[in-house]
């Protein structure tokens, strides 16, 4: 096909292009937490106008309608990549070992910040929470299964970044 050079992976592109997406935030709090407004009136929204308010809601719905469908299509490849990559594990003798690149390791690092927030999000922990009471909770709390994946998510988290660093 003469005139056609250059367009190979053309069939990956997604069609429409540009496809709008959302513009209002999700009604779930922990889809609101892993898709957050861009242009929020954050902790000092008492001091802005109406006016103010309304047009940084504006440019959030905007932002929303143009990034959010890309952000969760990344979201969910780099979920897919963590479940595949456990899935091809072979346990051995002595358990199995998972190798991770680079570009792996940004993707699990991003899925287990995304499963924290959105658990964190389920049991209502808050940056200015530091979390003591989710560590002395009775095994009978049916909370407890959620924050043992929450802290276990965190230890997981930390030691995939400690082994980033040089």
């Amino acid at each position: 096909a003469a005139g056609l050079e250059g367009l190979e992976g053309l069939e990956d592109v997604a069609w429409p292009p540009f496809a709008d997406g959302p513009s209002e935030p999700p009604s779930d709090p922990a889809l609101a937490r892993l898709f957050p407004d861009a242009y929020g009136p954050g902790p000092d929204a008492e001091g802005l106008k109406p006016d103010e308010l309304e047009d940084a809601r504006a440019a959030s719905s905007e932002f929303r309608r143009f990034t959010e469908n890309d952000l969760r299509a990344r979201k969910r490849e780099d979920g897919l990549a963590v479940v595949r990559a456990l899935d091809s594990l072979t346990p051995g003798d002595r358990g199995a070992v998972l190798t991770l690149t680079p570009d792996d390791s940004r993707r699990w690092l991003g899925t287990l910040n995304d499963l924290r927030l959105a658990i964190g999000t389920r049991l209502e922990v808050t940056d200015d929470d530091d979390g003591s009471g989710l560590y002395t909770l009775p095994d009978s709390d049916p909370r407890k299964p959620m924050v043992m994946a929450y802290l276990w998510l965190g230890g997981l988290q930390e030691s995939l970044v400690e082994t980033l660093t040089p």
